[in-house]
């Protein structure tokens, strides 16, 4: 179960070569697939690629569909009154 915990995971800092710091970053819709979509991560100083991020067409259909789920509402009991 521990493993699942990280299926999804996306980066929102990574080292830059450039600025020789580990920087916040910005995913850039990069390729589409039939199977997959494959992102890049842009620094947001210097706009430099520091990684990659692949989506399988499975991983983003359950993404989509653990969206869409919404939270029960619970809805409070009214007390009657005599």
């Amino acid at each position: 179960m521990s493993q699942q915990q990280f299926e999804n995971f996306t980066a929102s800092s990574l080292y830059c070569e450039k600025c020789k710091a580990a920087m916040p970053v910005r995913e850039r819709l990069l390729l589409v697939l039939p199977d997959r979509e494959i992102f890049d991560y842009l620094c947001t100083e210097c706009g430099s690629s520091v990684g990659r991020r692949e989506i399988t067409a499975g991983e983003k259909m359950l993404q989509q569909a653990v969206s869409r789920r919404r939270p029960r509402r619970t809805v409070p009991l009214r007390e009657s009154t005599p």
